[in-house]
């Protein structure tokens, strides 16, 4: 009897552990799949470190009200505030840096106090078109 109702305990400690694993999977994936772009942009960040500098213009810039889904609707996470570059290397090419702001009129301000300005981005030596603009060099 004892080894019955020890073996139900097991197993429902067992079921509960795979259940924390389960959501901790989860919570990852919805991590790492929401905020993706600023590991990209990160890692990058860390290869440019050793590519070529050439210099850009800031061109474009724009911030998107990012959201997510609930139950009840969407709500606002957050504001992506986006510099668009240009350099040549030969050709004329084009690169982005995102960064997310809580506050729309801080997003705002951030960006516009960027546009036209020159700044060096790295870039690939093995493809033109990658580049990366550090957060360092803003």
């Amino acid at each position: 009897m004892n080894q019955s109702i020890a073996c139900i305990i097991l197993r429902g400690a067992i079921y509960d552990w795979y259940i924390f694993l389960f959501s901790m999977a989860i919570m990852a994936v919805t991590f790492a799949a929401r905020y993706r772009w600023f590991f990209v942009q990160w890692l990058d960040g860390i290869r440019g470190r050793d590519w070529t500098a050439v210099s850009a213009v800031i061109d474009v810039v724009s911030v998107v009200a990012q959201t997510e889904s609930t139950r009840y609707g969407e709500r606002i996470i957050g504001y992506l505030a986006t510099l668009t570059y240009f350099y040549r290397n030969p050709e004329l090419q084009m690169g982005e840096y995102s960064r997310l702001l809580s506050d729309e009129n801080e997003a705002q301000v951030w960006s516009a106090s960027y546009k036209g300005r020159t700044v060096m981005v790295h870039v690939d030596p093995r493809d033109p078109s990658r580049s990366v603009l550090r957060k360092e060099e803003l």
